[in-house]
């Protein structure tokens, strides 16, 4: 970052190819743009091309490729950026004939995961990620490694230590992974391990979902704010791209002792990269843990439907397609939607606002706590624990003190109903 801020912010050209078939291409070159952004580049021009499919050794045909050189010179940028994931060869074949700096989709998202990691599992992971993508790419090179030493014995023994360099390389990446992988192991049977306990306890489990940047850390602050003025336990939270990777896990608590564990995840994006997607799988994994899904969507966004579309992509591939979800329309400020506004399973609220909180609350209640009833008993004297208990976890509407014993009329789980019913007397 110090190096940026006293050169001036980086520039570059973003190129992508639309083939016939896709009517996302101009959504997927705004997103292009946005990730550039949150690396701190700065996109000074765009070039596209129709086509019936990808050049396999250039990605784009040798007319654009002249295009592309003039566009650079004439921007004095030695950077672009392709929409796409590059094949090694492409890589190396428009280094050459540019004689810039190539990046390709896939390099421009792991840069920002490498740099917004901030937990030791996430910065494990993002390596993982990132020597999975080069590896391939470093075996591309080696016939252009191979080249560089020209004829005679002299040429043959430096292309052997070229493609020796390489394999010792190859090696020491598969060997890091091996070591990265192993650490991550551990850390995944932690968050297993708590898991188990949470399901143990009863405790529902709400998670965060949405594309990138509509407000899902802002969402938990706003939740932990209103039940708790107190916390200290708020999230991080920032206008940008993947301000936040870090899964973060808070409690809940209700004024009529009810609780949920409220969880916030990585979000989303278009054709996240599969080596993310593997290697962020454990902290994903909370999502198919969930109860219920709060599906976080930026209302105000032109292409809110489109970005719906990538997160329920994204989650249907995670196997958390079938997971009950409401849907919070935020930023409803910025449109001319009513607001707050709530019904089974979507509220339009404004989180900046703090308006539709409450409702929002709601909703997730009636979703997470329907298998709750209301009873009247009696608990003998005897049972004293008994009562401390349902003060504590269940919702008393009202208690009484008679001859055989305390009489509560409640609101609780069925489960927990259920449990302690041989030890009190059920009322009509």
């Amino acid at each position: 970052m110090q190096e940026l801020t006293e050169q001036g912010v980086q520039k570059a050209v973003v190129v992508g190819v639309q083939l016939q078939k896709d009517s996302d291409f101009e959504y997927s070159m705004l997103e292009l743009r946005n990730l550039a952004a949150a690396r701190y580049i700065d996109v000074v021009d765009e070039l596209n091309q129709k086509a019936e499919r990808v050049n396999p050794s250039h990605y784009i045909g040798t007319g654009k490729i002249q295009e592309l050189k003039a566009l650079l010179a004439g921007h004095e940028t030695e950077m672009a950026i392709f929409n796409d994931e590059l094949s090694p060869s492409q890589i190396r074949n428009l280094e050459a004939e540019l004689e810039c700096v190539v990046m390709d989709r896939t390099m421009l998202i792991l840069d920002i995961f490498a740099e917004r990691a901030k937990t030791r599992e996430a910065q494990l992971q993002v390596e993982v990620a990132r020597l999975q993508y080069s590896l391939p790419r470093l075996i591309g090179l080696r016939a252009s490694l191979g080249r560089q030493g020209g004829g005679g014995g002299a040429g043959l023994r430096n292309r052997g230590a070229g493609e020796t360099k390489l394999e010792l390389d190859r090696r020491r990446i598969e060997e890091r992974i091996t070591v990265l992988q192993a650490e991550l192991e551990k850390l995944v049977a932690t968050r297993q391990q708590q898991r188990k306990q949470r399901k143990k306890n009863d405790v529902p489990v709400v998670c965060l979902v949405g594309y990138t940047n509509t407000g899902k850390s802002s969402l938990m602050n706003a939740l932990l704010e209103t039940f708790d003025p107190e916390t200290t336990k708020q999230v991080f939270a920032k206008d940008m791209l993947f301000a936040t990777l870090e899964t973060s896990v808070r409690s809940i608590d209700l004024p009529d002792n009810k609780s949920f564990l409220l969880t916030d995840t990585v979000g989303f994006v278009s054709q996240l990269p599969h080596h993310l997607i593997k290697a962020f799988r454990s902290t994903l994994e909370e999502v198919t843990e969930a109860d219920l899904l709060v599906h976080v969507v930026d209302y105000a966004h032109e292409d809110y439907e489109q970005l719906v579309s990538v997160t329920n992509e994204t989650l249907d591939a995670l196997g958390a397609g079938d997971i009950p979800t409401v849907y919070a329309y935020n930023k409803c400020d910025l449109t001319d939607h009513a607001y707050p506004l709530a019904n089974e399973r979507s509220v339009y609220m404004s989180v900046k606002e703090r308006a539709g909180v409450a409702e929002l609350v709601e909703v997730v209640k009636n979703h997470i706590f329907n298998d709750y009833v209301v009873k009247e008993v009696l608990i003998p004297y005897d049972q004293g624990r008994l009562v401390a208990y349902f003060n504590e976890r269940a919702n008393v509407l009202e208690t009484s003190y008679e001859e055989g014993g305390t009489r509560m009329k409640l609101e609780c789980s069925l489960a927990d109903y259920e449990r302690h019913r041989e030890d009190f007397t059920e009322l009509e």
